[in-house]
C-alpha cells in the first residue's frame, strides 16, 4: 500500500511521474528507433512491390506474342478469322462457302391427345390419361384386382429388378397410393410405402397389408437409347431408364447434361421433343447423326429416325481449293476461319493477315511509360528531404494534437528514410544503362533504342525519364518489326547481346533481391533480413529498459514512503511533547 503525500502534504504521485518521466527519455529513443525501422522496412516493401510489377511487365515484353500479333481483315461479314503470331502475312480467297449446319430430330406429332397441353413439373404417370400413346407401353405387371387382404401378390420370377422402381396401387376407395421398391424386407422403414420384389418366389411383398379389391400395377418404364457420333466419328452411346413418375423436365435434363453432345428441349406448342447437336457437322458417313431406340421415343414421343434434319459438313473454296470441314470454325496455318452465312453463287470474300503494328506500338509505348512512372517514385524516394526535428510521436504526444496535425508530422517524420539508398540508386543505375546501351549481335536495321524515337529527356530533373516520338517509333514497327522485336527479347549468347526487356527484368530482380535481404517480405521471419534483427533487438532493449524502468519507479516509491512514515512519527512525537507540556 502506497503513501500519497498524507503526512507531508507533498504530490508524490505527481513527483514520481515527473521523476519517471526523465528515467524514460532513453526509451522514448528506442520507440523511435523501433518505428522508424518499420516504416523504413514498409517503405523498402512498398518499392518492391513497383519493382515486381515491372518485372512481370518486363517478362511479357520477352514475348514473342508481345510483337508479333496479328490484324486480320474480311471483305464480307459472311466469314471472318483470327490469326495467331505465328500466322504468315497473307490474303485468302474464300468462295462458294456452305456452313456446316447440326443434325436435329423432332417429334412428328404432338404427344399429347387433342388440345391438351403437357404439364412438364409433373410426373408423366398423373398425365397418362392425356397423353395419346401411353398405352403402347407395357406394364411390367399388369393391373391386378386384390380378392382379399394381403401384403404381397404373385409376379412370377425372373422380372428385371432394376425395372421395377414403383409399385402403384389403387385402394377400393379411389387413392392411388406409389410404393418404392427397395432390395430387400431388412430395408423397410415405418411410416413409409414400401415393396421389393423377391426374385426366389415371384412375389412382390409390400411392408402392410393392401386391402380387398385394391389394384396393384407395374407401370412401365420409360426405357430408351440414344447413339451420337463425335469428331473422330466415334459412336457415343446412352441408355436412359426412367420410372413413371419422372418428369418430361427431369427426362430433357438427363439428356442434356449426358455425354451426347445433345440439346434437348420439349417444345411445348407442338407437344413434342426436339433433339439437336450441338457440333455441327457429319460425323456419321453410314448414317444419321442421332440414333435412338425405344417405345417411349418412337410410340409416345413420336420420333422419326428417317425424319432427321441438318448434319452436313461445311464446304468451302479456300485459294481455288474446295474443303469441307466438320465445323464452322476451322484453322489453317494459324489462321482460324469461321463461316457465318452461307455464300451466294459467285460470291466470295479475301481474308487479309497482316503485322497489328498499333498493337506493338502500344505495348512498347505502354512500358515505356511504366519505366518513367517506377523510375520517377524510386527517384523520389532516394531524393526525399530528411527533416531531423521531426521525430515519431509518442501516445502522450499525439493525444495532444488533431488527427490532422499527426498526419503531417508524420509526413515529415517518415521523409527521407530511403535518401540516396544505395540498393535503390545501384538499380536505378543498371535500368539506365539498359535503355541506353545498344543490343549487340543483332542483324536487324535496329540495335539502340534511339533509332526507335525513344531518347532520354533533356530536362536535368526528369532524372533519367523517356521521351517517345510515336512517329518514329511507328516507322520502325513498320519497317522491321522482327529487328524491334529482337532489340528488346534478344536471348544474347554468354550473357552478353541481352535484349532491353530481359535486362531490365534481371536489373528489378536483382534490386528485388537485394531489398528482400534487407527489409524481407510477407513469408519471411524477422531473423531472415537485416531490419527485422535489428527491430528483434530493439524489442529485446525496451524489454529489459521496462523492467530496469520497474525497478526504478518501486525504488522511488520506497524512498518517499520511507519519508512518509518518519514524518508521521515525528508529528507523533511532536504531538506527545505538546501534550505532555501543557498538561505539566
Amino acid at each position: 500500500m502506497r503513501l500519497t503525500g498524507f503526512q507531508s502534504g507533498l504530490d508524490i504521485n505527481q513527483m514520481v511521474s515527473d521523476l519517471m518521466k526523465a528515467q524514460r527519455m532513453p526509451m522514448n529513443k528506442l520507440t523511435q528507433q523501433k518505428q522508424l525501422l518499420e516504416w523504413k522496412r514498409d517503405d523498402y516493401r512498398e518499392t518492391n512491390r513497383l519493382l515486381n510489377d515491372f518485372r512481370n511487365l518486363s517478362f511479357d515484353m520477352t514475348l514473342q506474342r508481345t510483337y508479333s500479333q496479328k490484324q486480320v481483315t474480311s471483305t464480307n461479314d459472311k466469314v471472318s478469322a483470327t490469326a495467331t503470331s505465328s500466322a504468315s502475312n497473307v490474303s485468302y480467297s474464300i468462295k462458294d462457302a456452305q456452313v456446316a449446319t447440326v443434325a436435329t430430330n423432332s417429334s412428328t406429332a404432338s404427344m399429347m391427345e387433342g388440345t391438351n397441353k403437357l404439364d412438364t413439373t409433373k410426373s408423366l404417370w398423373e398425365q397418362r390419361g392425356e397423353i395419346a400413346n401411353y398405352d403402347s407401353l407395357t406394364p411390367i405387371v399388369p393391373a391386378t384386382t386384390l380378392t382379399g387382404a394381403t401384403d404381397r401378390i404373385q409376379v412370377g420370377t425372373g422380372l428385371d429388378r432394376n425395372d421395377m422402381s414403383l409399385v402403384k396401387v389403387k385402394k377400393s376407395a379411389g387413392e392411388m397410393i406409389t410404393y418404392t421398391m427397395v432390395d430387400s424386407a431388412d430395408q423397410f422403414e415405418t411410416g413409409k410405402n414400401q415393396a421389393y420384389y423377391n426374385e426366389t418366389t415371384g412375389e412382390i411383398v409390400f411392408n402392410n397389408t393392401l386391402d380387398a379389391g385394391a389394384v396393384v400395377e407395374v407401370p412401365a418404364n420409360y426405357r430408351f437409347s440414344i447413339t451420337t457420333y463425335n469428331q473422330a466419328g466415334e459412336a457415343q452411346d446412352n441408355e436412359f431408364n426412367f420410372h413413371a413418375d419422372t418428369t418430361m423436365d427431369e427426362i430433357v435434363s438427363k439428356i442434356n447434361n449426358s455425354s451426347l453432345g445433345l440439346t434437348a428441349f420439349y417444345d411445348e406448342h407442338n407437344g413434342g421433343l426436339v433433339l439437336s447437336k450441338r457440333e455441327a457437322g457429319n460425323f456419321n458417313g453410314a448414317g444419321n447423326e442421332i440414333e435412338f431406340q425405344g417405345t417411349f421415343l418412337t410410340g409416345v414421343l413420336n420420333l422419326d429416325q428417317s425424319k432427321e434434319n441438318g448434319g452436313t459438313a461445311a464446304s468451302v473454296t479456300i485459294n481455288g481449293v474446295t474443303t469441307q470441314r466438320n465445323s464452322n470454325t476451322f484453322t489453317i496455318n494459324g489462321v482460324t476461319f469461321n463461316l457465318k452465312e452461307n455464300m451466294s453463287p459467285g460470291e466470295s470474300a479475301t481474308i487479309n493477315v497482316a503485322n497489328d503494328t498499333d498493337k506493338t506500338f502500344n505495348a512498347i509505348k505502354d512500358y515505356i511509360t511504366k519505366y518513367n512512372e517506377l523510375i520517377e517514385k524510386i527517384n523520389g524516394k532516394t531524393g526525399e528531404p530528411v527533416y531531423r526535428d521531426y521525430k515519431p510521436l509518442s501516445d502522450e504526444e499525439k493525444e495532444a494534437l488533431s488527427e490532422k496535425q499527426v498526419e503531417q508530422w508524420e509526413e515529415k517524420a517518415r521523409s527521407g528514410l530511403l535518401r540516396n539508398d544505395s540498393i535503390l540508386n545501384s538499380g536505378l543505375g543498371k535500368m539506365r544503362s539498359a535503355m541506353y546501351e545498344s543490343v549487340s549481335g543483332l542483324n536487324g536495321q535496329y540495335d539502340q533504342l534511339a533509332q526507335l524515337g525513344i531518347t532520354t529527356s533533356a530536362n536535368y530533373r526528369d532524372k533519367g525519364k523517356l521521351l517517345i516520338n510515336e512517329d518514329k517509333l511507328r516507322t520502325a514497327i513498320a519497317n522491321d518489326p522482327n529487328s524491334v522485336m529482337q532489340m528488346f527479347t534478344s536471348n544474347g549468347e554468354n550473357g552478353t547481346g541481352l535484349g532491353i526487356a530481359r535486362k531490365l527484368r534481371e536489373a528489378a530482380g536483382a534490386t528485388i533481391s537485394g531489398i528482400e535481404a534487407r527489409a524481407g517480405n510477407a513469408t519471411r521471419t524477422a531473423q531472415q533480413f537485416t531490419i527485422g534483427r535489428e527491430l528483434l533487438n530493439v524489442d529485446q532493449r525496451i524489454s529489459a529498459f521496462e523492467r530496469r524502468m520497474q525497478t526504478v519507479e518501486d525504488r522511488y516509491w520506497r524512498q518517499f514512503t520511507a519519508m512518509e512514515k518518519a514524518i508521521g512519527q515525528s508529528n507523533q512525537q511532536s504531538t506527545q511533547l505538546m501534550s505532555q507540556f501543557f498538561s505539566g
